[in-house]
């Protein structure tokens, strides 16, 4: 059952992989040994999360969509660090989290409040959700080497069937250039 109002739209803010990042994160979740029960992602959902937004009015669409517009500087990506998580989560972590992401995700923040959002309080730990329910899952001890270059971010849309859609694709160093066919 579907609980939130039908005009609220379940957002968050992420990077959205383009198909070579997404054909090597699918790679690693394929290399996973994974338990009965396990719901691996959908290759089309994997995305590493910046923030998620939750459920926001519909009508507030077109000031977020200007409102996430922050400018960033392009910045490499490397994962390779599966990861068996609390309650089951199997996860891709990057090797270290680089410092252009820490300022984008830090940035973001930022333009949360005066939007009227609530930053999330725990602590930022970036990943590629893998799959849930993966509890005893076996680890893959080695995956393709991924070397995301990050020059783009999204604001996704989580829909009620269960799909994600890109509402907008905001790119590093075009303040405006907002396109959500990539």
């Amino acid at each position: 059952m579907n609980d939130q109002p039908p005009s609220s739209r379940r957002l968050f803010l992420a990077l959205w992989p383009d198909d070579p990042a997404r054909l090597l994160l699918r790679a690693w979740r394929d290399a996973w040994t994974w338990p009965r029960g396990a719901t691996p992602v959908h290759a089309d959902k994997l995305h590493l999360t910046l923030h998620f937004l939750g459920s926001v009015a519909g009508e507030r669409l077109p000031e977020l969509l200007d409102g996430f517009s922050v400018p960033f500087t392009p910045f490499e990506l490397r994962f390779g660090r599966p990861e068996l998580w609390h309650g089951g989560i199997a996860v891709l972590a990057p090797h270290e989290a680089p410092q252009g992401l820490l300022e984008l995700q830090a940035g973001l923040a930022s333009t949360l409040p005066g939007l009227g959002l609530q930053p999330e309080a725990r602590a930022y730990r970036p990943h590629v959700t893998m799959a849930r329910r993966a509890g005893g899952a076996a680890l893959p001890q080695e995956g393709p080497a991924i070397a995301w270059r990050i020059d783009r971010y999204a604001l996704v849309e989580s829909r009620p069937d269960g799909s994600y859609t890109p509402l907008r694709i905001y790119r590093a160093g075009v303040q405006g250039d907002h396109d959500a066919r990539d």
